[in-house]
């Protein structure tokens, strides 16, 4: 029997997506989770994961997106302008931020506009994964130079 052991050293960072604290080529893997529609320069911050990794690197992206199915998309749309917010306002007493939500995510690039996106910034072999039913994707793409 052939035993391997793997060990892995995790850097947390908060920091600006657009201007990363990172030398050049110095990440393995980089992964943004529901953050990059805050971002206001989505395309910096996509050249910014593409500078910080390193050659054979890897970036994954898991976003909201926008839903496939035309009568869930407008069932969607009515639980996350009318109802999401009042939910938001009676269990954390703030109505705006789940608004803006709804509205962020409406907003944001289509999945095949975030992969052109990905593939600008110098990602190669960009995937989408729909799930489900495109509420949420996760973006992939890798560094091969």
């Amino acid at each position: 029997m052939i035993c391997s052991v793997w060990r892995i050293e995790l850097s947390w960072c908060v920091a600006n997506a657009e201007s990363l604290p990172f030398d050049d080529h110095s990440a393995d893997f980089v992964t943004i989770a529901f953050g990059l529609r805050n971002v206001t320069d989505r395309q910096a911050a996509l050249h910014e994961a593409y500078r910080i990794l390193k050659p054979g690197g890897r970036f994954l992206c898991l976003e909201f997106s926008h839903v496939q199915s035309r009568p869930l998309a407008k069932l969607y749309d009515s639980f996350s302008f009318n109802i999401l917010p009042v939910m938001g306002q009676v269990i954390a007493g703030d109505a705006d931020s789940y608004r803006y939500l709804a509205e962020s995510i409406r907003t944001f690039p289509s999945k095949e506009m975030l992969a052109d996106m990905f593939a600008e910034a110098g990602f190669a072999q960009v995937r989408v994964r729909s799930l489900s039913a495109g509420i949420a994707c996760i973006h992939s793409g890798w560094k091969l130079d």
